[in-house]
């Protein structure tokens, strides 16, 4: 039965919601915020083996976010996990975004990318190129050591599926040398 509500919101209570460990953070379908992911006419929550994905059936607005407070004076990658499904559609030519920013009123920092590139249905890495979030040594209150982050494809108005969020990630990396 499809929820009144269009957003998945983010379960506490759901097992395996946030797996941390000092340098790696992944969160799982069910920690996330999903636009429509609720209505099981656009989305599919599944688990197996002790993993759960969300798969996308059908949107034209791909929305997945979520927020997490950091360390401060501490660098991290972000990016997400995700695989597509044998008969995924929509995504030809059909940039999506994956943009992030430290606290409410922070500005945003992004990477564009294509799906079509990923011709296997094997699990990847997105984005390919590397998106760092450096937190500082001082901030002004506790909002701004907090991450908001998501996945975005929410402009070209096609409807696109097909596309399984394994889990959205955060890990600790050296500064640059």
């Amino acid at each position: 039965m499809a929820s009144n509500n269009p957003h998945y919101e983010a379960d506490p209570t759901a097992k395996e919601v946030i797996k941390r460990d000092p340098y790696d953070c992944k969160i799982f379908p069910r920690g996330l915020n999903i636009v429509w992911g609720n209505d099981d006419r656009y989305w599919r929550m599944t688990t197996n083996k002790n993993e759960s994905v969300a798969e996308l059936l059908q949107v034209c607005w791909l929305e997945v976010s979520c927020s997490i407070p950091l360390v401060l004076k501490k660098r991290y990658q972000i990016g997400f996990t995700v695989s597509l499904t044998s008969d995924a559609f929509g995504w030809s030519g059909c940039h999506v975004f994956i943009m992030a920013k430290l606290g409410k009123k922070g500005k945003y920092i992004w990477k564009k990318l294509l799906l079509t590139t990923q011709t296997d249905k094997a699990e990847f890495q997105i984005p390919e190129e590397n998106l760092f979030m450096e937190v500082p040594s001082q901030v002004a209150s506790e909002d701004d050591r907090t991450l908001y982050f998501g996945l975005y494809e929410v402009w070209s108005g096609k409807w696109k599926g097909g596309l399984r969020i394994h889990h959205a990630f955060i890990k600790e990396t050296p500064p640059p040398k």
